[in-house]
This record gives structure tokens, C-alpha cells and sequence, in this order.
């Protein structure tokens, strides 16, 4: 699902009060926090990616969602680094947010790339292709949103 809303690099690293436009509706009173990470064109990222995320839910007293908020951030992660970053030349980092409000926590993405995720049926035979069912199946809500001038930004909240 994309949202109407381009957003530029300037509006992602959120205000306080950031929420993506296709999740307004689960928006719900108190706490609202953000953390954000750099993730650098290795494969080391996901585990890091991983490792921040269990510890920014764990300050956040949401350590309920770190096994499903990692195999989430893991998939989108992934992607990230694998399609966002196929560009030629010295690659940018991945941006990776969190951003808490209540008891809903949103991760997001954002990359240069072009290429856009979708989510694809793979036969029995594939090997992979399965990481957004996994991020679908966990998450109450996802999408992405292209980015101005380049790139997009790929969230998922869950609860």
C-alpha cells in the first residue's frame, strides 16, 4: 500500500509526533518516543539492526514485541540492503527509525533505491521471497512511501 504523501528525507527523521498517513487510525494516547540507526552496506547490519531494536524496545518497557519487532526489522532490513542499496559505486547507509507512540511502535526504512516492495506469491520450490508475508502477517499495518528527490521509506507498526 502506498500513501499519497511524498515525503522528503527533512520530514522522515521524525518529529516527536510522527505517524505514517495509512496508519492514522491506530493512533492511540500516550508515551511517544523515536530512535534512529545507521546501517552500513554489511552484512553485519541486520544483526545490529536487530540488536537495536531489542534494546530500544527494552528501554521502552515493550520488550513484549522484541521477537515479533525483530523478524519484522530483519525482512525490512534485508530488503533494504539488498535492493535499496543496488546502485554502483560507494552505496549510502540504510536509515533505519523506530518511532513509539502508546503502545504501537512503527520501524521504517529508507534507501535510494528505486525499486519498490512488493509483495509476491513464491512457489514451493523458491528460496525466499517470503519476507514480506512475514512482515504482513506481524505487523497491523505496512507500506511505503517514495521519497523526494530519490528513494522511499518501507514501515511497519505493530503492537
Amino acid at each position: 500500500m502506498q500513501s499519497t504523501k511524498t515525503w522528503t528525507t527533512f520530514d522522515w527523521w521524525p518529529p516527536v509526533g510522527w505517524w505514517p498517513d495509512a496508519a492514522r487510525d491506530l493512533l492511540e494516547g500516550g508515551p511517544t518516543s523515536s530512535a534512529t540507526f545507521a546501517l552500513p552496506p554489511a552484512a553485519s547490519s541486520v544483526h545490529s539492526a536487530r540488536s537495536f531494536t531489542s534494546g530500544a524496545l527494552a528501554a521502552w518497557g515493550l520488550t513484549e514485541l522484541v521477537d515479533n519487532m525483530e523478524l519484522v526489522v530483519s525482512e525490512l532490513a534485508t530488503n533494504a540492503l539488498r535492493h535499496g542499496l543496488a546502485l554502483g559505486g560507494v552505496p549510502p547507509a540504510v536509515q533505519m527509525s523506530l518511532v513509539r507512540r502508546g503502545r504501537l511502535v512503527t520501524c521504517a526504512f529508507t534507501d535510494p533505491g528505486p525499486s519498490v516492495p512488493v509483495l509476491r506469491y513464491a512457489g514451493p520450490l523458491d528460496v525466499g521471497g517470503l519476507g514480506l508475508h512475514i512482515v504482513d502477517t506481524l505487523s497491523l499495518r505496512w507500506g511505503w512511501s517514495a521519497l523526494s528527490p530519490k528513494g522511499k521509506i518501507v514501515w511497519a507498526v505493530l503492537s
